[in-house]
């Protein structure tokens, strides 16, 4: 039986590129700032980027018809900074008010093969927690979730 992860890839591989509103790549992300759990818990790169593609063409499904947007992730920071853990074998991620989420991006946005608007953009909100709730949020990565949907809104007004 196919598990949710791997349908999504089946579905999105058998979509051509052009008919996908969203490109998402990623500008070595192994020297990404903070991408990775480094100490021995939380998500590996591969998953903080699979869930970061995930974010991208859900926000890409509020482009009018024609339009595709093209983002190439330069780094990732995300919110947070992990911590040791005292007497324990993993790490544990600590969220405080003063480690917003930060992501560096260059964007192109094509309506009908022109290009509409580009450019490069730091993601960040130093009120992230006020805008975010991780109760209310599906899936992982709830506050770089928050602050690329009010980029995606400012942005491009949708």
């Amino acid at each position: 039986m196919i598990q949710g992860a791997a349908l999504l890839a089946l579905l999105v591989a058998g979509v051509p590129a052009a008919a996908r509103p969203v490109s998402v790549r990623y500008l070595t992300p192994e020297r990404f700032t903070d991408a990775e759990n480094r100490l021995g818990s939380g998500q590996s790169l591969r998953v903080t980027l699979s869930e970061m593609t995930r974010i991208f063409e859900d926000l890409g499904r509020r482009l009018p018809p024609g339009d595709s947007l093209a983002v190439n992730v330069l780094d990732i920071d995300l919110a947070g900074y992990e911590r040791p853990g005292v007497g324990l074998p993993q790490s544990v991620r600590v969220v405080q008010d003063f480690t917003p989420p930060r992501i560096r991006l260059a964007y192109s946005l094509r309506r009908k093969g022109r290009v509409v608007a580009q450019g490069e953009d730091t993601v960040t909100d130093i009120n992230f927690m006020q805008a975010a709730n991780p109760r209310f949020s599906a899936g992982g990565l709830y506050y770089e979730r928050a602050v690329l949907r009010d980029w995606f809104a400012r942005r491009f007004g949708t």
